[in-house]
């Protein structure tokens, strides 16, 4: 074709294209390859924060390939609740070697994240898990020795550093505002419904769980973590079933056909939650799993009761507890420092509350007082949850070092697991005697 002829057709072809709505537009805009996904776990959680939302969020950045669960009414559940048109599965190996999926979501119960996360980075896959990310050092340098075999990584969904409340503590403490951190205090509370809702499900045994100085308190050591800039050294601790298990004045098998209710302050009412109903209660015929268990059942082997002593590579000494049973939901930490002195609390909004915000104070040593007041009228964890949701699936950037990797993930549960075996020994367990992770005294880059 002469240069003559070759300028009349592209001229008329774009000139066509400009009549046509939308496909200039088109015509200049990247493609989206979207991002090949399965999952591996269709609970509550995995459908609520991992399912749902993510396909209504992001519908041309994601497609979901695969559908997991060992409960085959569970899994069919979630493909409609999900409206997605892919293949179910109770069978782990066929879906992946079927569907070879980009990335494999992870959110089954705790104690066979392990197992999930070294096969799906063996299949070829990138992980995203919930945390914790595993419940055992074992277990944890598995997936240290996997993921630098397969070359894949691993992503731990500590959604915690993404609400605009810990962002706020992050950059304050960045900037100085208290000087050298040198000691911290952190005190977390759990309700009696809250708190209690771990003690009537799976969480409620250790080879599950972990127990909640894993499942729940990594989430607060990822935190600590992340605020200090820096690597936990040594935990002592100390732990106790006080309220739950054996210690109630009756048990059943789960609430709903127990002859205690009536008189029983732990009573949940699962049929007035459909979606818990649908998830769970319909497909009990499949695997026996009762989401309303009892709370005060004989097997109940983890603590309600936790108080852990952490001492990290730069010196920074932490004073730690958990209760379990408490009144009111919420926790209170504070930063001391060489400069001042940093507080935080988050309590619930109450029904009779008008506003809902959380307090940072800073008190300047020889100086003022200053208050911060942060909103906190968002769902999902203050705002955290479509927050790193984005960041995942919209590759965004990382200026606060909110994406955890595997050495992150590691980290924050062998704080609990070593205060476990503290309580267990009762002896301080040092964090380089679990995996072959040293720790430093400056927190060392994520690698994502």
């Amino acid at each position: 074709m002469d240069r003559k002829k070759f300028i009349q057709q592209t001229t008329g072809a774009a000139a066509s294209a400009l009549l046509i709505p939308g496909a200039l537009k088109a015509a200049f805009t990247p493609t989206i390859k979207p991002m090949r996904v399965a999952m591996i776990g269709t609970g509550h959680r995995g459908t609520g924060m991992w399912g749902e939302p993510v396909v209504a969020e992001f519908p041309e950045h994601v497609k979901f390939v695969g559908l997991c669960d060992i409960n085959k009414g569970r899994v069919e559940y979630a493909k409609q609740a999900l409206r997605v048109d892919c293949p179910t599965y109770t069978d782990f190996d066929a879906m992946m070697k079927e569907t070879k999926p980009d990335t494999l979501i992870v959110t089954t119960v705790d104690g066979t994240h392990n197992e999930f996360i070294v096969k799906g980075m063996e299949y070829g896959a990138n992980i995203i898990t919930e945390k914790p990310m595993t419940t055992d050092e074992m277990k944890c340098q598995q997936i240290l020795d996997a993921e630098k075999r397969t070359g894949k990584k691993v992503r731990v969904t500590f959604n915690y550093r993404y609400s605009p409340h810990r962002v706020k503590i992050y950059e304050l403490l960045r900037a100085g505002a208290v000087g050298d951190i040198k000691s911290v205090d952190f005190h977390w509370y759990l309700d009696t419904s809250h708190g209690a809702d771990y003690f009537r499900r799976w969480h409620r045994l250790r080879k599950n769980s972990g127990s909640l100085l894993v499942h729940k308190a990594s989430h607060h050591f990822d935190l600590l973590n992340w605020w200090i800039d820096s690597d936990p050294k040594q935990v002592f601790a100390y732990g106790n079933l006080d309220v739950y298990g054996k210690n109630g004045p009756f048990r059943h098998t789960h609430c709903r056909p127990c002859p205690h209710k009536s008189k029983c302050n732990f009573y949940f009412d699962l049929t007035a939650n459909k979606r818990l109903m649908n998830i769970y209660a319909a497909n009990e015929q499949y695997d026996g799993y009762m989401r309303d268990g009892c709370v005060f059942k004989e097997d109940i082997d983890i603590f309600d009761k936790m108080a852990v002593q952490i001492m990290y590579s730069n010196q920074v000494q932490v004073s730690y507890s958990l209760t379990a049973y408490s009144p009111y939901e919420g926790y209170r930490i504070s930063f001391n420092g060489t400069k001042g002195k940093l507080d935080a609390w988050i309590k619930e909004k109450q029904p009779w509350e008008e506003e809902a915000f959380d307090e940072i104070q800073l008190t300047h040593t020889f100086g003022k007082r200053e208050v911060f007041r942060i909103p906190n009228n968002e769902d999902g964890h203050g705002g955290g949850d479509v927050r790193l949701r984005k960041q995942i699936f919209m590759n965004e950037s990382d200026p606060l070092h909110q994406s955890a990797g595997s050495r992150d993930g590691s980290l924050a549960c062998l704080v609990g697991i070593a205060a476990r075996n503290s309580i267990d020994t009762g002896k301080p367990i040092d964090i380089a005697s679990l995996t072959t992770l040293v720790p430093q005294a400056q927190k060392v880059a994520n690698t994502l």
